[in-house]
């Protein structure tokens, strides 16, 4: 009974939480790549500044999506868990979790803390002719005022102090220090293809793009090598898939190309017992290449259509093939042939008519 309990927690918290990253992402990638871009056009590594014209001007946009996606994490984590009357406080709390340096963690404890208040005021009994005061005063007075003290005086300087630990021994990484860490990421993205596993990892990358380039450096080639590595093994292995499968592995190598990771989910749905440990070993690869090399991307997504935004394109190009190539190699050496299923009619088979049928 206990161990229901606790999967059903850990289901609902997982539920929230997917739904708070899927509207968050938005925010990353559209301020990311534009902030990306413009630092890009001013061909050097650092911020655009105001004798820069437009391309400081593009900038600010990009810094505006960056500014907001914890507080969207937030707003939409404590919304999933309340509904509309958490938007509000989830927002302003995890603001607040910004402006005290807690980062993504904290705009996450931000959100639940606003979305679980919320939830209990909700429960309030309030008479119908006083319905609107509690729209109005009680849910975003009371849901922000709650959760926005517990960020401010209990729990935010302990967090703000682990993450910049966190920040700085990562920082503190080079080389060969970073090849677990490459292979751990790799291996999380790699492994469930954009489920729940995949979005913490990719979640964790994305939001420290800004002070830690180098997990993104590692993130870019470890999700475009299982759809790409699939896509590969269709070309190198043809007897093994069937005509769909095949024309199903173009298509993955292009959505690995663009760094969408799902395109490996129809051949892991056919066969995961060989397919998900493939992509899994492929991705870690890549990851611990990426990760030795110390490549870094500047934008918060994965797949080769970033290179214009990657310190040491070389290397991850390399990671990217080797990591498909890998995969591509368990799948066509443990795969079977595939063969196509026919039922044929014996000519022992009773071969009935009924007039009824008819």
């Amino acid at each position: 009974m206990e161990n229901k309990k606790k999967t059903a927690w850990w289901a609902t918290a997982q539920k929230h939480l997917m739904t708070a990253t899927g509207y968050m992402i938005p925010f990353v990638v559209a301020g990311g790549v534009i902030y990306a871009v413009a630092v890009m056009l001013t061909g050097q590594a650092a911020a655009p500044t105001p004798k820069d014209g437009w391309i400081y001007q593009l900038s600010l946009v990009g810094s505006a999506g960056l500014a907001l996606y914890i507080p969207a994490l937030g707003g939409y984590f404590a919304f999933s868990l309340a509904g509309r009357p958490g938007i509000a406080p989830g927002f302003i709390t995890a603001y607040l979790a910004v402006q005290i340096h807690t980062g993504f963690i904290g705009g996450i404890l931000g959100g639940l803390i606003a979305g679980l208040t919320v939830q209990q005021l909700l429960k309030i009994k309030i008479s119908s002719h006083y319905k609107v005061l509690g729209s109005i005063f009680l849910y975003p007075l009371v849901g922000t005022l709650i959760p926005s003290a517990i960020m401010l005086f209990i729990i935010g300087a302990p967090v703000a102090t682990f993450m910049n630990w966190m920040t700085t021994s990562l920082a503190s990484m080079g080389g060969a220090a970073r090849v677990p860490l490459g292979a751990l990421i790799g291996g999380m993205l790699g492994v469930d293809m954009g489920g729940p596993i995949n979005k913490v990892a990719a979640t964790f990358c994305q939001t420290q793009v800004e002070k830690l380039p180098f997990l993104m450096g590692i993130m870019g080639p470890a999700v475009a090598t299982p759809p790409i590595g699939m896509g590969i093994a269709t070309l190198l292995f043809r007897k093994k898939f069937s005509a769909e499968e095949r024309q199903t592995g173009l298509a993955a190598i292009l959505m690995g190309c663009c760094g969408i990771t799902e395109g490996a989910i129809p051949f892991a749905t056919s066969d995961p017992v060989r397919v998900i440990p493939a992509n899994t070993i492929g991705s870690i690869v890549a990851g611990m290449i990426s990760a030795y090399f110390g490549v870094v991307s500047h934008a918060p997504w994965g797949g080769l259509i970033t290179l214009p935004v990657v310190g040491g394109r070389i290397w991850y190009v390399v990671a990217v093939l080797v990591g498909s190539l890998v995969t591509a190699a368990i799948v066509g050496f443990w795969k079977k042939d595939w063969k196509e299923e026919v039922e044929e009619l014996s000519e022992d088979d009773d071969f009935d008519l009924d007039v009824e049928t008819f």
